[in-house]
């Protein structure tokens, strides 16, 4: 017994080290691509668990909505001194001059009912389409977030290779001080601008804990943690272009979830509207009553009791704030599609403009940069070119490459709006 609970115990433990491992090597991959960050924010992300129970609290009331009240049962007790003839009272429903027994069933006017269910089920799509707009949201700020960790990590690497351009440089500049073909200025100037590339790196590595922070919060994960340095941008779809615009408008018009959460506070507010004129006609109370004499069931009466629906200007303020919601979701439709639209020609535009800089820089800028560096630094080895123009030529290659990072961001980060407002990935 006691070898097999070690070989239980030991076996236990290798499983757990096992899983401990898996879970560790899994979280150190995390933040190296998109698809990871938003795997785990859907399955951790507290905001987004939130919604998904309001939704699943929105659905159970649609069952109740159109259930009758509980009926109500009344027992009264009827001559309980037996007309005087008893010296003490009874509560003995037999030893009692009578009781009568009365049932009796609250029933709302003809249609209430359906009209309070359609009114919960309307507000159970608005839940619905809220999660999946607080999704859509979520999924938002991650894929931006992520483009600027992108952007940050790309920018240190940037940096760091021509830290080590610089310093190749300043090798040079002490050779050519050496050899009396060159001040020592050079050398000197090489050191500073090591030291702003350094400092440009704090500068860099700051944002880089900053922005794991921000993608840490989103994954509800401690903000302190660190993150995998991101692998690669997705591609952006040629669909994500001015030219589709019309296409983009209909699939945002039949997918964006703020639009459906808009549509169902219309419906909501159709039905309010129609169940508060139904106010007009009165409530029914049912009720049967059967009457116990003795031991005995002799009389038997039925009940019907309804509200008297008199305060009619009551009723009419009720129904034209009941018309003014209406038109107030309306309303707020409308605008809701008129910012929508905006938005999204404004992203296709910003799409267009960064793709457009990354060709520029990409197939044009960089090119010349890296040409003028290498005429730069054969002029400062022959004397030609002054080590501050060598210094300039190492920049603009810095710059290049920058600008082209910075276009694919800012594409990154126009995609992931646009996503947003369409409520699906492109």
């Amino acid at each position: 017994m006691k070898i097999r609970t070690i070989v239980s115990l030991a076996a236990c433990v290798l499983v757990g080290s096992w899983l401990l491992s898996a879970h560790a090597v899994e979280d150190r991959a995390l933040g190296s691509s998109l698809a990871g960050l938003l795997e785990y924010a859907r399955e951790h992300n507290p905001e987004f668990a939130a919604m998904r129970h309001e939704m699943d609290a929105a659905e159970q009331r649609i069952q109740p909505a159109a259930a009758l009240p509980d009926p109500v049962l009344r027992a009264e007790l009827m001559d309980i001194t037996n007309r005087g003839m008893d010296k003490s009272s009874s509560l003995f429903p037999s030893q009692v001059g009578s009781t009568r027994y009365t049932l009796m069933q609250s029933v709302p006017w003809f249609g209430k009912r359906d009209l309070q269910r359609e009114a919960i089920v309307a507000g159970a799509d608005q839940a619905r389409w809220r999660t999946a707009a607080t999704w859509a949201e979520l999924s938002a700020q991650i894929k931006s977030a992520y483009a600027q960790y992108y952007y940050v990590a790309g920018s240190q690497k940037i940096t760091r290779d021509l830290l080590d351009l610089v310093a190749q440089m300043e090798k040079v500049a002490q050779m050519r001080y050496a050899n009396g073909l060159a001040a020592q200025q050079d050398a000197v100037r090489a050191q500073v601008e090591q030291t702003v590339m350094k400092t440009e790196l704090v500068a860099l590595d700051n944002t880089k804990r900053q922005i794991e922070a921000r993608l840490n919060a989103l994954l509800s994960r401690p903000v302190t943690l660190s993150l995998a340095t991101p692998q690669h941008l997705r591609s952006i779809p040629a669909t994500a272009s001015l030219e589709n615009y019309a296409t983009l408008e209909n699939r945002i018009r039949e997918h964006n979830p703020d639009l459906f959460v808009d549509e169902a506070s219309i419906r909501a507010g159709e039905k309010n509207r129609d169940l508060v004129y139904k106010n007009r006609y009165p409530d029914f109370v049912l009720g049967i009553s059967p009457t116990q004499f003795g031991t005995a069931v002799r009389e038997w009466g039925v009940m019907v009791e309804l509200n008297i629906p008199l305060q009619q200007e009551t009723r009419r303020s009720q129904e034209r704030e009941s018309e003014a919601m209406l038109a107030v979701a309306k309303a707020r439709k409308e605008a809701t599609v008129n910012r929508i639209l905006s938005a999204l020609a404004e992203n296709l535009s910003g799409i267009d403009a960064a793709q457009r800089t990354e060709l520029l820089s990409f197939s044009g800028l960089l090119p010349q940069a890296n040409v003028t560096f290498e005429s730069a630094l054969t002029g400062y080895q022959n004397g030609r070119v002054d080590f501050a123009t060598l210094l300039d030529a190492a920049r603009q290659i810095l710059n290049a490459k920058l600008e082209v990072l910075k276009a694919q961001t800012d594409a990154q980060m126009r995609l992931a709006e646009i996503e947003r407002l369409l409520g699906e990935e492109l």
